[in-house]
């Protein structure tokens, strides 16, 4: 067998493809808010992370064009050697404050940020303990770390303190989304802190949906609990709430300085470009000080989620303003998110390996920008479309 006969045999797609009903790398026209041009045709958004409405935002903007003009449109190197800017600097610091953490360093991906801290931090003979539905970068990064992976059933404390007990005798990291990036569940920090204090296991929190969501103004799951200082590490990202593109961690400052001259994905990727810094610090401010964002986007969630669960939708464990309808069957889910942006508006199909195979579900996300008569009407669809497609009572 040649190394690309893989290639031939890989049909899914083009049979989604041949079937009409292929619905990934979508061409959107226009910003992210809440309505988006695609094909020609202005629909609903409710597929985006853009959590706040601040992609759009004209002080996130001015502050993006601000930078290229100063600082033009690239680092040209790493942060390591020539890659970085006062504002860097700066950055880190304003996020550190926000997230209750003494410092913080960013990564030019969300993604690159738990590939570095965990391949950086835990190594062999010592352990990585995952939520089976951890973000994939969490799982990619263990595995980089060559620290023996172990995995717990979703947000299940009683399996999760099996595998601690486990590995009583190893260094160990726990590493838990905040919140669940498909379920839209909320971690059990309160009781995931207790377990890692009695098995003497540092814990690590993925906030990357948590800040801007969940906190005193957004500051995320740990300030949402009141645990900031039980968990040693706080990772999040740029790409959700606060409107760019890029990922932090933050901890105390001698951690924060093991990893960043340690962590490859750091030390051998560019740094983030001038205009995507600027953005992301402008985008804090925006979210401490405009604080009827946060209200709003909870006030569309409270009514979304009232809305679907009364017309008889499954929306899974969901706490937050990601919330997921459990259709089960792959086929019947690309069905369904096809007819919806054919009738205005755009969601997220979610399949196996996202999801386990027969938990395929549609994932809405909200904006605090959205209207109630845009989450009426696009609700109103979702009503009619389920109903003509037996996935709720006609």
């Amino acid at each position: 067998m040649g190394l690309l006969d893989k290639v031939a045999k890989f049909t899914t797609a083009e049979e989604l493809r041949q079937a009409d009903l292929y619905n990934f790398f979508r061409v959107i026209e226009s910003a992210q808010e809440n309505t988006v041009k695609y094909q020609g045709r202005d629909v609903i958004m409710l597929g985006s992370n853009n959590y706040l409405g601040l992609t759009n935002h004209p002080r996130v903007k001015e502050a993006a064009q601000n930078a290229i003009a100063k600082y033009g449109t690239g680092t040209a190197g790493s942060r390591f050697l020539n890659g970085t800017l006062d504002i860097h600097v700066e950055l880190e610091e304003k996020l550190a404050a926000l997230v209750g953490k003494e410092k913080a360093l960013i990564f030019s991906t969300g993604f690159m940020v738990n590939q570095g801290v965990l391949s950086s931090l835990v190594g062999r003979k010592e352990t990585i303990i995952v939520d089976r539905t951890d973000h994939a970068s969490i799982i990619d990064g263990a595995r980089l770390s060559f620290a023996d992976v172990r995995k717990f059933r979703h947000n299940n404390m009683e399996n999760l303190e099996l595998v601690l007990e486990s590995e009583k005798d190893t260094n160990k990291l726990v590493i838990v989304d905040g919140v669940f990036s498909m379920e839209g569940d909320i971690a059990k920090l309160p009781e995931i802190v207790a377990l890692c204090k009695k098995y003497d296991g540092v814990l690590m929190v993925d906030d990357a949906h948590g800040v801007g969501v969940l906190g005193d103004h957004g500051r995320g799951t740990c300030n949402h609990f009141g645990l900031t200082d039980d968990a040693a590490l706080i990772m999040g990202t740029f790409s959700k709430s606060l409107a760019s593109v890029g990922g932090f961690v933050a901890g105390d400052a001698d951690t924060i300085d093991f990893i960043q001259h340690l962590a490859r994905a750091l030390m051998f990727s560019a740094s983030m470009p001038p205009a995507s810094v600027a953005s992301v610090s402008a985008a804090v401010d925006v979210m401490l000080e405009e604080t009827w964002r946060h209200e709003a986007l909870w006030k569309n969630n409270d009514i979304m989620r009232e809305r679907l669960q009364s017309a008889g939708f499954d929306t899974g464990p969901s706490e937050t303003p990601i919330i997921p309808v459990v259709i089960g069957e792959s086929m019947t889910t690309f069905q369904i998110c096809r007819r919806l942006i054919d009738e205005g508006v755009f969601v997220n199909p979610v399949a196996s390996p996202a999801v386990e195979e027969g938990n395929a579900l549609i994932r809405l996300s909200l904006m605090a920008t959205h209207t109630e008569d845009e989450i009426h009407q696009a609700m109103d669809i979702m009503d009619r479309v389920g109903r003509e497609m037996g996935i709720i009572p006609a």
